[in-house]
């Protein structure tokens, strides 16, 4: 793997994580769930507008990326963003993981480990 494809790589990895945290925020932001009032407050929370930014930065990252490297193989390296999500659910919104959870972040990380590595 280039440097170049290293780094766009980081980068969809990070976009995608701030864009997935965003959306979180933002989800649980408003004070009023009521129907109408939920959607008045969420589109009107900047945390979904850093979800949106991101995701569409993250979108022009991963054409980049696709670019340089085989689908299958951009896929699986994709997959690294399911562990660091994992990670920061625990650390900001204290979602648990379980034996289960954990077991699947390590085999996730060895067939990265793997692809990256071919």
């Amino acid at each position: 793997m280039t440097l170049i494809v290293f780094m766009l790589w980081l980068a969809n990895v990070c976009f995608d994580t701030l864009g997935q945290t965003a959306f979180k925020y933002a989800a649980i932001a408003p004070n009023n769930r009521d129907g109408w009032y939920y959607w008045v407050d969420l589109f009107s929370n900047y945390w979904l507008w850093i979800g949106i930014g991101s995701y569409v930065a993250e979108f022009l990252l991963w054409l980049a990326f696709l670019s340089q490297v085989p689908l299958s193989q951009g896929i699986l390296l994709g997959s690294i963003n399911i562990i660091v999500l994992m990670l920061v659910g625990r650390v900001l919104f204290q979602e648990k993981l379980t034996r289960f959870r954990l077991i699947g972040m390590f085999c996730i990380t060895i067939g990265v480990v793997l692809v990256g590595a071919s």
